[in-house]
């Protein structure tokens, strides 16, 4: 290709060009992770994402009966070191919720929890969000920098089921007695009226 053919060929895809380079710039470099939340951010409010409501009645699963009761112990470390179970949420409806810092998915949907959190009746409802971030400065720092106010715990040890997913974000509502009600893996919009009322249904 000649240089009179070249530049006829830049000025016609010039605009791909830049887009294929601005492409690029944002997936090798720490721009990635925000824009690629606030994409999927803007997913989620086509209402295309919305979770769907627990069920009123969750019936243990026989293929998870060590899942069917309390207390599963699962060894928690709050934000600020302090030790903590999943146990002590017994009597609630339990939000858990694994995340990390690292990953657009979660980022995107953590705006809705929050929401969903300042609305829900807390004497009935307990969020329990579990980041999987090996560096946990990390988590914190997202936290403040977004003001989020859910509680954030660090996992002691490994996950157990129903918990262990192979992917994240990956949500699971616990019954006031331990039972699995649902699961849901992905992004999500949980911050919905109908999705409130069937968690505080859930807790009667």
């Amino acid at each position: 290709m000649n240089k009179l053919k070249m530049n006829s060929w830049l000025r016609k895809n010039w605009g791909e060009l830049l887009f294929f380079a601005a492409f690029a710039v944002v997936m090798t470099t720490d721009l990635r992770q925000p824009v690629l939340s606030t994409l999927q951010r803007g997913l989620l409010a086509t209402g295309l994402w919305r979770a769907t409501p627990p069920a009123r009645s969750a019936a243990p699963r026989a293929q998870f009966a060590s899942e069917r009761t309390y207390p599963p112990s699962l060894p928690l470390v709050t934000v600020d070191g302090r030790p903590a179970n999943l146990s002590q949420f017994r009597g609630k409806v339990v939000l858990v919720n694994l995340w990390a810092s690292w990953c657009p998915p979660c980022l995107a949907e953590m705006p809705g929890l929050q929401a969903l959190y300042q609305k829900v009746d807390t004497s009935k409802v307990a969020f329990v969000l579990i980041s999987l971030d090996e560096n946990q400065n990390k988590a914190r720092a997202l936290l403040k920098r977004k003001h989020y106010t859910m509680p954030v715990f660090f996992p002691a040890t490994d996950l157990p089921a129903p918990f262990n997913s192979p992917s994240i974000p990956y949500t699971v509502i616990l019954t006031p007695q331990g039972r699995v009600a649902d699961r849901h893996s992905g992004m999500a919009d949980y911050d919905t009226p109908e999705f409130k009322a069937a968690l505080e249904k859930l807790a009667d």
